[in-house]
């Protein structure tokens, strides 16, 4: 083989090393993101857009006792508006269940808070701050969210149960009731060995209260 005939090969070779490197390249640009498992040729994911959260509600868990509505709304109105607060409480007693919802105006400020104030250390409890998307919002959750809550006085309801008008086979019932206690009571202070005399009960052998509604 003469000089012209090596010279060529030599070009052939520079050329075909060219274009195998210019395709690998190419190759690992595009490269697929996964093989599937039944088999065939490897597949690449189609290109998804991120899109911005527009989450204005925030749930916050562990709240601390005393950390009430007037103190949320003075401690979170450092980040932005604030357009609804609301604290879950028992229906019976009015305590907080600690925790709660808050609305801010702007979805930026919402994620600004939820990221700065996830596991936040307040009177010894980690703050659970997390964003509630659109589509999981209940509809009643902001019922009545701008009417205080008034404990209900469970004393005088009490009272007013225990003082109605009862007919007489309601009070007979009572007294029976009563009547059964006081005889366990009886058996346990003899079991116990104590030697005492237990008075009377004084509803046992009146005849009936004067609050007795008869019926026709």
């Amino acid at each position: 083989m003469g000089a012209k005939g090596r010279k060529k090969s030599i070009t052939k070779k520079l050329k075909k090393g060219a274009s195998e490197f210019s395709a690998s390249s190419v190759s690992k640009d595009k490269a697929p993101d996964f093989l599937p498992l039944e088999g065939g040729p490897a597949r690449k994911l189609p290109d998804t857009e991120v899109r911005e959260s527009k989450s204005t509600i925030l749930y916050i868990g562990r709240i601390p006792h005393g950390f009430y509505e007037n103190e949320m709304e003075g401690f979170f109105k450092q980040f932005g508006t604030i357009k609804r607060l609301r604290l879950a409480r028992n229906k019976k007693t009015g305590k907080s269940k600690h925790f709660g919802f808050i609305e801010f105006e702007s979805p930026e400020v919402a994620k600004v808070v939820a990221d700065t104030m996830h596991n936040y250390l307040l009177f010894e409890h980690l703050l659970q701050v997390r964003l509630i998307p659109p589509e999981h919002v209940h509809p009643k959750l902001w019922k009545g969210v701008n009417r205080w809550y008034k404990p209900l006085d469970w004393v005088k309801i009490e009272r007013k149960r225990q003082d109605k008008e009862r007919t007489l086979e309601e009070h007979n019932k009572l007294v029976g009731e009563i009547l059964k206690c006081d005889k366990k009571r009886r058996k346990r202070i003899e079991a116990a060995g104590i030697d005492y005399e237990c008075p009377e009960m004084v509803g046992a052998i009146q005849a009936a209260p004067k609050k007795i509604r008869f019926t026709d």
